[in-house]
Formats: C-alpha cells, structure tokens, sequence
C-alpha cells in the first residue's frame, strides 16, 4: 500500500465522476434531473449533492480543515452550481493527494467526531472511493431509468488505458 496507489485510485474516481456528469448530467432535462427516485439519496440531483458533500467532509477532516460551507438549497437546482462546487471539492482532494507520502497513510489524524479518531487515513481514502463507486452505481442506475445508455465504471478499463504511474 503506497500513496502513489491512492493517487491512481482516484484519478480513476475523479474520471469516473467526470464522465458521469459529461455523458448524461448535462443531458438531462430540469424534471429529469430533479424527478424523485424511492431508493437511496433519490433524485439525481440529490445523489450528486450528496457525493459532493460527502467527499468535502471527509477530506476536510484529513486535511485538518474547515469543510465548505454547506450547499444551500437554491444550489441544488442549479447544475452550474453543482459543477462548481464539485470542481472545489475535486481541486482540494488532489492537493490533499498531491501532497500525501506513504507513511501518513497510517495517522490518524480525525480527532471529531468521537467515533471516527481511531481511523486511519488509507482506511478513510478506501471508504470514500467505496462510496462513490456505490453512489456512481445507483446514478448509472436511475439513469438508465431516465432512458440514458449507459456504461461500465470497471476499474481496471481505466487501467488499460492509464498504467499505473501516470498520476492525477
């Protein structure tokens, strides 16, 4: 386990997100974007709400660091906002990732809340790839549902086109 694998993790997860928003976010119509779906965040606004927000607490608290401020709700229906937002949070997890060696995978450097200060860095980077993997899942989901086609987030098609090495 070493940084550079982190790195290339997330080049990954950051290209996953980018091609979701460019193939099928940008497509879709306002009521599309915002119908409600019963399982799990709901609409697609929200899922992607919620992964920004996600992604900005997790890092924030890594990096020792006050989160954004959170999205207002007049945010949300704006996908210009969203994009936005979504860039900041990307831009702070690269420097976090930039700057990240090998043997700070294993602070720990949470301290609030109470459950999480026993958590160690790599443990924090693999839960919030996790999780975007399961958000991006049920995005693709809902948006097959919307009548998008679309494809595979498979890791290692990522591989074969970018080699461990070359970076974010």
């Amino acid at each position: 386990m070493n940084a550079d694998a982190f790195r290339h993790l997330y080049a990954w997860h950051f290209a996953e997100n980018r091609k979701i928003w460019d193939a099928h976010i940008t497509a879709l119509s306002p009521e599309q974007f915002t119908q409600a779906a019963d399982y799990s965040h709901g609409s697609v606004r929200k899922q992607i709400a919620h992964l920004i927000e996600v992604e900005a607490v997790w890092f924030s608290e890594l990096a020792g660091i006050e989160p954004c401020d959170p999205l207002l709700p007049v945010d949300l229906d704006d996908r210009q906002s969203l994009r936005t937002r979504w860039d900041i949070v990307e831009a702070r997890m690269r420097a976090y990732l930039a700057d990240l060696h090998d043997d700070a995978l294993f602070d720990k450097p949470i301290q609030d809340p109470e459950e999480d200060k026993d958590l160690i860095v790599w443990q924090v980077l693999l839960h919030v790839i996790t999780h975007g993997t399961d958000h991006r899942a049920q995005l693709l989901r809902t948006l097959h549902d919307l009548g998008c086609k679309t494809g595979s987030q498979d890791y290692i098609f990522y591989v074969y086109d970018h080699p461990m090495g070359t970076g974010l």
